[in-house]
């Protein structure tokens, strides 16, 4: 069934893509209709008679003998058995319709005995009382908490929803005699007369109550609007199809077009104009499109179902793939999950203070000496450490500099940067370091190499070497900030042309910010 349903959805959105088609389809549908007549044999006799003549809203439209609605329940001695209502056949045995015209001012107690004579639960309006200035029906119940008499039937209008919804529903209690029935009440009024709705939503939810309400009852649904055939036909098409779907009666030879020609030999002009012909087939593709993402959402079971219902005719798989279901439909294809290239694990930023592109240097044998190597801060050497040639030793002594006004500030104790000693505190909480008598120059720990200032700034490849030290610890970040200005003054920590120096700064402890002396600015 869902092969045959899937084929109607793209046969009908194609239709619906071309206007000439609608146009020519649903001329022929009217052709149709006035041959089966004269095959059937239909005739609408009863209601030219002249004491029916004006129970009828449009001459026009007139019940065909063969379905008409008789009526035997007699509360007058002057009432007639005529209305104008049609019998349709529903989708199953148990199922069928009343279709009528809206009563007319004295036509309402024949509404009324036909309610009751049938038994009817359900009462399907689709027009306003009065549309474009003109009367389309006339209001044959109570208002909200009222009751309304109509000749020997009492009608109370126990509630009713809010007046600007796009259907109304109502619950009435109808008492004839000693009895009393509950009656419920949907009324459309969103519909134009000739014309179609703008949404099938309004339409299919309205349905969807009505049959609720309906449940197992087997008298007739009565379905009307002003003249009982546009709109009436269509309410009655988009239900009979949704009875087919639900008992699984849609067949290869599903067509819609036979369906409301069948609708039509009961009652005429059933689906009166080509709008409300073509608006059927867009409601009922919403409707099988909303039933079916309902049992499978997404059509996920494309794949495991579909594709073996397609076998004969693989083209009319895939034109039917492509076209866009509203419920979100996707091929098969696209729900596999494609397989993603592995990813690089991060790398753990948790005790990372800060980081800082280096730009790549060429790797070099350059060996470097820790600060405090012959002061006795560390124990030994560090595994990666090795004899270091002379060349490489490069360290100065740095004269503090001098402020105008004042002395010569005392000699620190203190090294301003920290050591790489294991367990060292911080720059600022260092232990004083024993101190020698230098005068007013620091000595920088570490060895100062027998080569002379001189001597070094001769030698080839130090320079660069200075500049290309790796960084080959994480822990440790290598900082060279060589002094190349030679206009600096002879305050200066070095002397102009000076090769400055090489320090170590351990990454810091904890969350606390650097020491003051880290952010004081070199001059």
């Amino acid at each position: 069934m869902e092969r045959h349903i899937l084929k109607f959805i793209y046969e009908a959105k194609s239709r619906a893509n071309v206007d000439s088609l609608i146009t020519s389809e649903y001329n022929r549908v009217r052709q149709l209709s006035i041959k089966r007549k004269q095959e059937l044999g239909l005739t609408a006799e009863e209601g030219r008679l002249q004491e029916n003549v004006k129970k009828n809203r449009y001459k026009d439209i007139l019940p065909y003998d063969q379905t008409r609605v008789p009526l035997c329940l007699f509360t007058n001695e002057n009432e007639s058995d005529y209305i104008n209502a049609s019998f349709i056949q529903g989708a199953t045995a148990n199922k069928s319709y009343i279709a009528t015209q809206g009563p007319l001012s004295h036509t309402v107690v024949d509404f009324w005995r036909m309610i009751w004579q049938y038994d009817v639960r359900v009462i399907i309006m689709a027009c306003k009382e009065v549309e474009l200035g003109k009367k389309k029906c006339e209001n044959y119940w109570a208002p909200i908490s009222g009751t309304s008499v109509f000749g020997a039937f009492t009608v109370t209008n126990l509630e009713e929803s809010g007046p600007d919804e796009e259907v109304i529903r109502r619950t009435f209690v109808v008492k004839y005699n000693q009895d009393s029935r509950f009656i419920y009440h949907f009324q459309y009024t969103t519909w134009p007369d000739h014309g179609i709705p703008q949404s099938s939503d309004g339409i299919l939810h309205m349905l969807e109550l009505a049959m609720k309400a309906q449940g197992k009852h087997k008298a007739p649904v009565l379905v009307h609007c002003s003249a009982g055939c546009g709109r009436t036909g269509v309410l009655c098409a988009v239900d009979y199809v949704h009875d087919l779907y639900q008992t699984k009666q849609i067949k290869e030879d599903f067509s819609l077009k036979d369906i409301i020609l069948d609708i039509r030999d009961q009652r005429p002009s059933a689906v009166q104009t080509k709008e409300q012909y073509e608006f059927v087939f867009k409601t009922v593709v919403q409707m099988f499109e909303k039933t079916m993402c309902g049992t499978k959402p997404n059509y996920e079971n494309l794949n495991e179902h579909r594709l073996s219902l397609y076998n004969d005719s693989e083209d009319l798989l895939k034109t039917v793939l492509r076209s866009s279901l509203s419920c979100g439909g996707v091929s098969a294809e696209s729900l596999k999950l494609r397989a993603k290239p592995p990813q690089p694990s991060p790398r753990k930023m948790n005790d990372t203070y800060a980081v800082v592109n280096k730009s790549k240097q060429a790797p070099t044998t350059v060996t470097h000496h820790y600060d405090n190597a012959e002061s006795g801060g560390l124990k030994g050497k560090p595994p990666s450490a090795a004899p270091a040639p002379a060349t490489s030793e490069l360290y100065s002594i740095v004269k503090p500099k001098g402020r105008p006004g004042t002395r010569s500030p005392t000699p620190l104790t203190v090294p301003i940067y920290d050591t790489a000693g294991v367990g060292k505190q911080r720059a600022g909480d260092a232990p004083a370091a024993p101190a020698k008598d230098h005068g007013d120059y620091e000595p920088v720990p570490g060895k100062c190499g027998p080569p002379s200032r001189e001597t070094q700034m001769k030698m080839p490849g130090t320079k660069a070497k200075l500049e290309s030290v790796p960084s080959q610890d994480d822990d440790y970040e290598y900082v060279s900030c060589p002094l190349k200005d030679s206009n600096r003054t002879a305050d200066s920590f070095c002397t102009p042309g000076g090769l400055g120096f090489n320090c170590r700064i351990k990454k810091p402890k904890g969350p606390r910010d650097p020491p003051a002396e880290w952010s004081r600015a070199e001059r």
